[in-house]
């Protein structure tokens, strides 16, 4: 008898052990998601933050799927970053939740429905259930202290959201007074024709764009919401104007009749470095060494016949058209399938040279599996 009532104590000691154990695993798990998600600063994907917006996002391909109008899958999408983002801190909150209710279940508080009790009580701070014991109110306060740091930390983390968004987006909106929305390199270069500003393309545009590049490639994969995160204007986005100034560059460098500039060429370079880096972190696929002649997406037709604006515009362009086409095309090769992922990803609204040619399209990604259509 005293063998089996010893066997029975052994078991309810491993039983709670094991509950107790299971439960801080849970509570450091989401530790580290929240860790990695708001305070590492680089590009870390988290297993949890990656499921939550897979789920969200599931929803919201459901409430608008390609077969929709872009006007009213832009509107639906536009709630999809922060709603996501939004749910990211009541997940973390309900694992903690559920972590400590299997700590206290394995310190011997009885049955689950006051273990639950008394946990809630700790990560709300609202103190309607007290545990007794030291052990039980030490872990309490340890709770109580997990469940405030996970509310300053979102609290501290939202404002580092929109203010790099608003960084991003005031060079976006400049754009549209310069190439027009959706924005497009023939309407920059025939408007700076028009206004004499021919030869300030370099110091005007490259500069402050090589900048840009810069700040989104850190903004957006150390907090890669943003990249879900939609313009103001549901006609502008930050990866066709992206496309678009990388494209004024090129065509700069390889059509336009006017002296090397080599802040062209670095801009270029900065721009396909950070979609590139964009694309790694959500497993984008895109060739990181292509040959100068690989296939691109923009033909010669549509080349030749932006080259035909643009004279009929006054923009005095390089007599060797072949030549000017491979120098293009070497240049487009760079960055042609980074842009043309992300723009997939992000259901971006039509625009010349980059979400305009993308009938269908399937991103498998770390973060999920879309499918995106334009219609016309």
């Amino acid at each position: 008898m005293m063998t089996k009532g010893y066997d029975r104590v052994a078991n309810v000691i491993a039983t709670r052990v094991v509950f107790a154990a299971f439960g801080v695993a849970v509570v450091v798990w989401t530790l580290g998601s929240a860790i990695k998600t708001v305070v590492l600063p680089r590009a870390t994907s988290s297993v949890l933050t990656r499921a939550t917006f897979i789920g969200v996002r599931r929803v919201f391909d459901l409430l608008a799927p390609p077969s929709r109008s872009f006007a009213v899958r832009d509107r639906i999408l536009a709630m999809y970053a922060p709603i996501a983002l939004l749910a990211l801190p009541a997940v973390w909150v309900m694992l903690v939740l559920a972590g400590f209710t299997g700590i206290f279940f394995g310190l011997g508080v009885k049955p689950w429905s006051e273990a639950f009790i008394v946990s809630g009580s700790s990560l709300t701070t609202l103190g309607f259930d007290r545990p007794f014991g030291v052990s039980r109110t030490t872990v309490s306060f340890v709770e109580a202290g997990i469940g405030l740091g996970l509310v300053s930390l979102m609290i501290s983390y939202l404002p580092s959201i929109y203010s790099n968004f608003s960084r991003r987006e005031a060079l976006v909106g400049m754009l549209e007074v310069r190439a027009g929305l959706p924005p497009s390199p023939a309407e920059l270069f025939v408007r700076y024709t028009r206004i004499g500003w021919g030869d300030r393309t370099h110091d005007e545009l490259f500069t402050r764009w090589e900048e840009w590049f810069i700040d989104v490639e850190e903004s957006h994969t150390s907090q890669p919401a943003l990249v879900f995160f939609r313009s103001p204007h549901s006609g502008r986005s930050w990866i066709t104007a992206a496309g678009c100034v990388l494209d004024t560059a090129a065509i700069t460098a390889s059509t336009l009749d006017q002296p090397r500039d080599a802040r062209a060429d670095i801009m270029m370079r900065t721009g396909w470095f950070c979609l590139r880096r964009i694309c790694n972190f959500y497993s984008i696929p895109y060739d990181p060494d292509p040959a100068p002649d690989a296939p691109i997406s923009v033909t010669r037709r549509e080349f030749d016949l932006l080259c035909i604006e643009l004279e009929v515009a006054g923009v005095a362009l390089k007599p060797d058209r072949d030549q000017a086409w491979r120098d293009y095309a070497g240049w487009r090769v760079n960055y042609d399938a980074a842009l043309l992922g992300l723009c997939a990803l992000t259901v971006a609204p039509p625009a010349k040279w980059s979400s305009d040619r993308m009938p269908d399209i399937r991103i498998k990604s770390k973060l999920f599996t879309t499918q995106t259509r334009f219609e016309g």
